[in-house]
C-alpha cells in the first residue's frame, strides 16, 4: 500500500502506517486523516505535534492516553479533559489512530489508558 501525495508515492505498511517517518509532512497528515474520516483542527495538530515530539525526541516513546490527556490539558490552558475529548478527535484511539496520522509506527501494546 502507498499514499500518493503531491506526485510522490509514500510507502506504508499493510495497516496504512508510514514505513519511513521522514516521509511525513502536513499534506501527508491531511491525506491520512481524510482516509480515517478526520478533518484536522488545531487541537488535532496539537496532539500530532506532541506524539511526534515524544517519539522523535524521547527515544521512541509512544505515550498512552493518560499521558496525552495530561499534556493536552497543560497545552490547552489546563482545561479539564476526559478520554471522551480525545476520542472525539481520534475515534479509533488517540494513542493508535493519532500515531497513524502523525506518521509514526503502530504501537503493539494492548489498551491505551
Amino acid at each position: 500500500m502507498a499514499y500518493e501525495v503531491n506526485g510522490k508515492s509514500i510507502e506504508t505498511t499493510d495497516a496504512g502506517y508510514l514505513v519511513d517517518l521522514n516521509d511525513w509532512n502536513e499534506d501527508v497528515a491531511k491525506l491520512i486523516a481524510a482516509e480515517e474520516g478526520i478533518e484536522l483542527t488545531q487541537q488535532h495538530w496539537d496532539v500530532l505535534e506532541y506524539l511526534r515530539d515524544e517519539y522523535i525526541n524521547n527515544n521512541g516513546n509512544q505515550p498512552m492516553e493518560r499521558a496525552i490527556l495530561k499534556a493536552m490539558a497543560e497545552k490547552w490552558d489546563n482545561k479539564k479533559l476526559t478520554s471522551k475529548d480525545l476520542y472525539t478527535l481520534f475515534p479509533r484511539a488517540p494513542s493508535k489512530q493519532g500515531l497513524k496520522v502523525a506518521g509514526l509506527p503502530a504501537t503493539n501494546r494492548k489498551g491505551g489508558y
